[in-house]
């Protein structure tokens, strides 16, 4: 198996930023500088896969590389039936269909929570773990996925949950916690309810906690009384890009 064989793009495309790289999938390592453009203003789908295709366009990569897109949105078919952050335009849009054909051949399409969660499973803090691993990403939402031994289950809008008459990312996400100015302590009050519901609900063999405030992990998760482990996500920004290489190559 020649070295081609293990490399793919990932791009990651997010509410403020578009970014992308090469990656050996056989490792989850970059094979390349991570390039990134600004997403562009409003979110429009057109806008959006110009700078798709320039980000691929800057990669040293062959034509014949697979490629792999994750995007903000639950993702059916290859259809966006949500957005978060982006234009309302991709409700219902056959996206997978926008950025093959501006591309020139087919991608591998994926929400980006779920495309973070099968990189921490495969190269990052969940490596080797067996059953299911859940993946939450605290942000300006609470994203989610699920991993059962490797194999990804899609479209876990784990945010959404009604937690005390109300969304758990209303609740208990990273951004509330900067909003209400909440401390460590009480902001860890409304997590230890949000993953003893979760852990109820599903029986989980491990927890994976994500987005920026992981690399705080230590102010909050020690203080969270769990029967499953619960551990700081590993990869940090290239979650995404890695885990939507290693889907399209077919990890």
């Amino acid at each position: 198996m020649t070295k081609s064989k293990h490399q793919a793009v990932g791009v990651d495309i997010g509410g403020t930023g578009v970014k992308a790289a090469l990656v050996d999938v056989m490792t989850g390592e970059l094979l390349s500088d991570r390039v990134k453009i600004p997403t562009p203003a409003g979110g429009e789908p057109d806008a959006i896969r110009d700078v798709v295709v320039e980000l691929v366009g800057r990669l040293d990569a062959r034509d014949d590389t697979p490629i792999g897109v994750t995007f903000p949105a639950i993702v059916r078919k290859g259809r966006t039936m949500s957005a978060a952050n982006v234009s309302k335009a991709w409700i219902g849009l056959e996206a997978e269909r926008l950025f093959e054909d501006a591309l020139g051949r087919g991608i591998h399409f994926v929400n980006d929570a779920d495309a973070a969660g099968f990189a921490e499973d495969h190269y990052g803090a969940a490596k080797d773990a067996q059953g299911l691993v859940i993946m939450t990403t605290l942000g300006t939402g609470i994203g989610g996925a699920f991993i059962y031994d490797g194999v990804l289950i899609p479209n876990a809008e784990l945010g959404h949950l009604e937690l005390d008459g109300a969304g758990a990312e209303t609740r208990a996400s990273n951004k509330v916690r900067e909003t209400e100015g909440l401390s460590w302590e009480a902001w860890a009050e409304r997590l230890q309810r949000y993953y003893s519901h979760l852990e109820f609900l599903f029986s989980p063999d491990l927890f994976v906690v994500g987005g920026g405030v992981s690399k705080s992990s230590d102010e909050f998760l020690p203080l969270l009384r769990l029967d499953t482990p619960i551990v700081p996500a590993m990869l940090r920004n290239n979650a995404g890009i890695i885990g939507a290489a290693a889907l399209a190559r077919g990890v």
